[in-house]
């Protein structure tokens, strides 16, 4: 017999550094999960990638119980790590902050592709051009497609 689900979490959380503090401790806590359970299995699973942050998807049950599914980084801050620029723009269509090849979009897209709702490589680098744009970073050349 199936559990019942009785909510779904979302947090994103440095890779390997889970504690009990907020937001991970109040989050939980409203829903009845042992939040020490969660920080040491999400620190195990995390260990290959510290001081990323990961998004998580936590589904807790009525029995109290919970599963969760930890996802690839969130595309602006592979756009961030590619470009070393520590933030975006915040005027995005007047300032620009970096510039990314059409090379450094499919790399992250191919990295992404598993999380997003699309297909096709093309319409992936698509969205992390658009991603990089409204951040003020620059998609340097001709579009491979």
């Amino acid at each position: 017999m199936a559990k019942e689900l009785s909510a779904i979490v979302k947090l994103q959380i440095k890779g390997g550094a889970a504690n009990p503090s907020p937001p991970i401790g109040p989050a939980l806590g409203a829903k009845g999960v042992n939040i020490m359970e969660f920080c040491k299995q999400f620190n195990a699973r995390t260990q290959d990638s510290p001081g990323k942050i990961l998004p998580v998807l936590i589904n807790v049950y009525t029995d109290k119980s919970f599963d969760f599914v930890i996802k690839r980084p969130p595309v602006a801050v592979q756009i961030l790590e590619v470009t070393k620029i520590k933030a975006g723009s915040a005027t995005s269509n007047r300032k620009k902050v970096g510039s990314i090849s059409w090379d450094q979009i499919r790399t992250i897209a191919e990295d992404k592709i598993v999380d997003m709702n699309c297909f096709t490589i093309e319409s992936a680098m698509r969205m992390v051009a658009g991603t990089a744009r409204s951040m003020g970073v620059t998609v340097a050349g001709d579009k491979p497609f």
